[in-house]
């Protein structure tokens, strides 16, 4: 499975973005994905997750302002940022895994198998 990020870029505060993971090879409408970004000096955080098997779950720092989405028939993920914030400023990275995760672990790093390369994100004042 290969997983190709885009959309990234730079926006001022209050300003919006979707990013875009298109997935090619080995991959069914019943794989959990999700978005995590990383900022420099820190350790890469869950942002959001979609599942067909339960409700989209976000981290509390993005609720209200992200929606995550995908489209089956295009075989990609989306992630819709409104109201950014300069603390939203980081690399974010598409996740996805053959089949489905249990709802407690879909926030976690490692229950991801295939992720992106990663799209800069950079909102300024």
């Amino acid at each position: 499975v290969q997983l190709q990020a885009s959309g990234g870029g730079s926006v001022q505060v209050g300003g919006s973005l979707r990013l875009s993971c298109a997935a090619s090879g080995r991959t069914s409408s019943g794989d959990d994905m999700a978005w995590f970004r990383q900022a420099p000096g820190k350790e890469r955080e869950f942002v959001a997750a979609i599942s067909m098997f339960s409700s989209n779950m976000y981290a509390e720092s993005v609720k209200g302002r992200f929606t995550i989405s995908r489209d089956n028939a295009k075989n990609t993920m989306y992630l819709q940022m409104n109201s950014l914030k300069p603390e939203d400023t980081a690399v974010y990275y598409c996740a996805r895994r053959n089949g489905r995760i249990v709802t407690s672990s879909r926030n976690r790093v490692e229950s991801y198998e295939y992720w992106g390369q990663g799209t800069q994100v950079t909102v300024s004042s």
